[in-house]
């Protein structure tokens, strides 16, 4: 019997992905362990591997496809001794609902098998000895029809003629070709405000954009957000940076945000009743664990890879950690243990020159903190106006969990490691 290959669920929020690339094509022999496929999530991309051996027997979703549901038929894997044949009694399911690269009048990736075939006959594949694309059922009925595809827009995936398109269009009298098919007009998706189209261009959201936008929009309308700020001097951290550099092994080099990710997992265990997140049907959990998220920008989004034990690695340690899993986020090559299950999350825009923001909190967790640029600013010290660098950070909170007293103490706590970082070590 053939295997169903499925649109895999690569993390416990994953509803969809992108199935970004085919290692396999149509009659290819795969083995257990061979990547068939690579599929993008919000965050990452990942890579599918075939459980079974057989010969792939047919692809039902084209490579570039968005919106693919979870558990959506992609592919077919024939068994040893089987032939297409075997794909006949398959179930005549509906098609996965995936949600293609095409122009704007582009609906379904998939389209309905014609009476009497098989039902994996829907993946349209034929390309023309012209290069016109056509699904096999679209160029049966256009021969029916008498149409010239060279004259008919195509509205599937990646431009592809489909059965709509030449249901569509017009059929020639004898011995002349169709008519071409009426300009597709501009989308002006603003033009209730009064914009005009031809003063813009749209451009297309990629996946993880997509997801970001979803997921930020639900964590700022369902939690209650409020922010608390405070300046932190940074003389002494500076001071204490340069030293454990200019005595660390070659290739070490901690930065500041390594020093502040150790300060933020310190002082979760010092005031462990800020390390908490809100369970929806009303109770709380007490993290045990001291795992902060530190955003990565990448290209469409977002990603939080996470140090875990902050509060007990060393500085060498985390600094070695921080790179290697920014650099692999960039990459798009961690694994969803490495960015999900953070406890609190850090967000650095101070190397760009911002001197302070509150940032969007990442759920479940409780809290998520934004630092600011560390500049050189006029302050008072007993009453003697002095020069000192200063950094301001914003702590932003999900009120649910924790409160101004409580989101006020850790503050307070971090601020103290800040400004005399060798007390991190006591």
């Amino acid at each position: 019997m053939p295997i169903e290959i499925l649109m895999p669920a690569l993390s416990p929020t994953m509803e969809e992905g992108t199935l970004a690339k085919w290692n396999v094509k149509e009659g290819d022999s795969v083995e257990s362990g061979d990547v068939i496929a690579e599929i993008e999530t919000d965050k990452a991309t990942m890579e599918i591997e075939s459980i079974d051996e057989g010969v792939i027997g047919k692809i039902l979703v084209d490579e570039g496809s968005e919106g693919v549901k979870v558990n959506a038929l992609i592919a077919v894997l024939l068994e040893e001794g089987e032939d297409a044949s075997a794909m006949a009694a398959m179930s005549s399911g509906p098609a996965p609902a995936a949600k293609t690269p095409a122009p704007a009048t582009a609906t379904a990736a998939v389209e309905a098998p014609a009476a009497n075939a098989p039902a994996v006959q829907a993946a349209p594949t034929v390309i023309s000895g012209d290069r016109i694309k056509a699904s096999p059922l679209a160029k049966r009925i256009a021969g029916d029809k008498n149409l010239d595809l060279s004259t008919i827009l195509g509205t599937g995936p990646h431009g592809r003629i489909v059965k709509r398109d030449v249901e569509n269009a017009v059929a020639a009298p004898a011995g002349l070709a169709a008519a071409p098919a009426a300009p597709v007009e501009h989308d002006n998706p603003l033009a209730a405000h009064g914009i005009s189209g031809e003063r813009y261009d749209v451009i297309k959201a990629d996946g993880i954009t997509k997801i970001s936008a979803k997921r930020l929009t639900d964590s700022f309308r369902d939690i209650p957000h409020f922010p608390l700020n405070v300046d932190c001097r940074l003389d002494r951290l500076l001071e204490f940076r340069g030293r454990l550099n200019a005595a660390a092994p070659d290739g070490v080099k901690v930065s500041v945000n390594d020093i502040l990710i150790k300060a933020c997992g310190v002082a979760l265990k010092r005031v462990p009743r800020a390390n908490a997140s809100w369970i929806e049907d009303g109770r709380i959990a007490m993290h045990k664990h001291a795992d902060v998220s530190m955003a990565v920008a990448i290209e469409g989004g977002l990603i939080t890879p996470i140090i875990k034990d902050a509060d007990i690695k060393g500085l060498a340690d985390i600094s070695i950690e921080t790179k290697d899993l920014a650099a692999r986020a960039r990459d798009r090559k961690l694994s969803p243990a490495e960015f999900q299950g953070g406890t609190f999350s850090l967000s650095n825009l101070g190397m760009m020159g911002i001197k302070s923001f509150a940032s969007i909190i990442n759920p479940p967790q409780g809290m998520i903190m934004s630092v600011g640029a560390g500049e050189q600013r006029p302050v008072v010290t007993n009453g003697e106006l002095s020069i000192a660098t200063v950094m301001t950070v914003t702590l932003t909170c999900d009120h649910r969990v924790v409160d101004g007293a409580n989101g006020a103490q850790w503050l307070a706590a971090f601020k103290g490691f800040v400004e005399d970082p060798a007390t991190m070590l006591m």
